[in-house]
């Protein structure tokens, strides 16, 4: 079954730039149809979607983050990275990666890793 783990710097300083890595395994980030995103839920917060990059590395960003997300992927590491630049406490958050398919059912997702924003 496929598996999603992320991994990030857990405390990142205002107007830096947030990175955070998604590992996956058993299936391939490559695999026709199958899409790869990120979601975010701050505190007290509802979930957010920040982002997907689709089997053939097009990407796709929510309209109010765009200007300061990119998505990246390793395909020889089976990984995708999401990068946030200018960072301020709101966006303090869990972040995490999940499977997306080309009818929008996001599933499975990982743990989520807590990245704080803070001087």
């Amino acid at each position: 079954q496929v598996q999603l783990q992320e991994s990030g710097p857990g405390l990142v300083k205002p107007s830096q730039t947030l990175s955070v890595t998604c590992t996956v395994s058993g299936d391939s980030i490559t695999t026709d149809y199958y899409f790869w995103s990120w979601i975010r839920q701050p505190p007290g917060k509802g979930l957010e979607w920040m982002g997907t990059i689709g089997y053939r590395g097009s990407t796709y960003y929510s309209p109010s983050l765009a200007v300061r997300t990119s998505i990246s992927r390793d395909t020889s590491k089976n990984q995708f990275t999401l990068q946030l630049t200018s960072v301020t406490p709101e966006d303090t958050a869990v972040y995490y990666c999940a499977r997306d398919r080309w009818y929008g059912a996001l599933d499975p997702w990982g743990q989520g890793t807590q990245v704080t924003v803070s001087s």
